[in-house]
């Protein structure tokens, strides 16, 4: 086993005992094997922005699956973004990343809209979080250390006029473009236990 695949493999030991389901894998393949067995065929799927998604190609298979995919990233303007964001809170599934997990077994997320994290907190069904152990911090100091870390990163792919985009550091602006508007952190998963599913890699994935 590797060093990563230990890391990863004594996440997912925390996280059960926090109330999470969660998962260890080596490989993508095995993790996508369990992600798409947690997704019953017909169901409705709403999804969070997320480049590990976007690099584990689960966008796709779920577009090409017996899915009733929310498709956020097929709407044609902002009110339509908007409706796939309300619509995947009452999605039965919701797929997603996160920013950071603390060793202690907390999620961490920021958000531009707050979809995500609403989605994440309360109203689909099961919610399904891929993340590589990148995401994996000390604490809930660690946590937001990185959350400033990539949020420059996030403006520049999405072409956000923030003055993080433009100099690399995070100077906590006051404008409209700005994008780290909502924060989450998810202390446990007793109050629904199982609810939240948190499939770990054994490698680096998304910011």
């Amino acid at each position: 086993m590797t060093a990563l695949g230990e890391t990863a493999r004594d996440m997912a030991r925390v996280l059960r005992g926090r109330g999470f389901a969660a998962a260890a894998f080596d490989g993508r393949e095995g993790a996508l094997e369990h992600l798409f067995g947690l997704i019953p065929p017909n169901s409705r799927v709403g999804l969070g922005g997320s480049m590990t998604l976007a690099e584990l190609g689960v966008v796709d298979r779920l577009r090409a699956g017996p899915y009733r995919l929310i498709d956020r990233y097929a709407a044609a303007s902002w009110a339509e973004t908007m409706a796939a964001y309300r619509e995947a809170l009452l999605s039965e599934v919701f797929v997603t990343g996160v920013n950071a997990i603390t060793r202690a077994g907390e999620l961490v997320c920021i958000d531009s809209s707050g979809n995500r994290v609403a989605a994440m907190i309360f109203g689909p069904e099961r919610v399904i979080i891929v993340a590589g152990v990148n995401k994996i911090v000390a604490d809930l100091e660690g946590a937001f250390a990185r959350l400033r870390r990539i949020a420059p990163l996030n403006c520049r792919r999405l072409g956000h006029a923030t003055p993080c985009a433009e100099t690399g550091a995070c100077v906590d602006c006051l404008i409209p473009e700005r994008m780290c508007n909502y924060t989450g952190i998810i202390h446990h998963g007793l109050k629904e236990k199982d609810r939240i599913h948190v499939i770990l890699l054994a490698e680096e994935l998304g910011y």
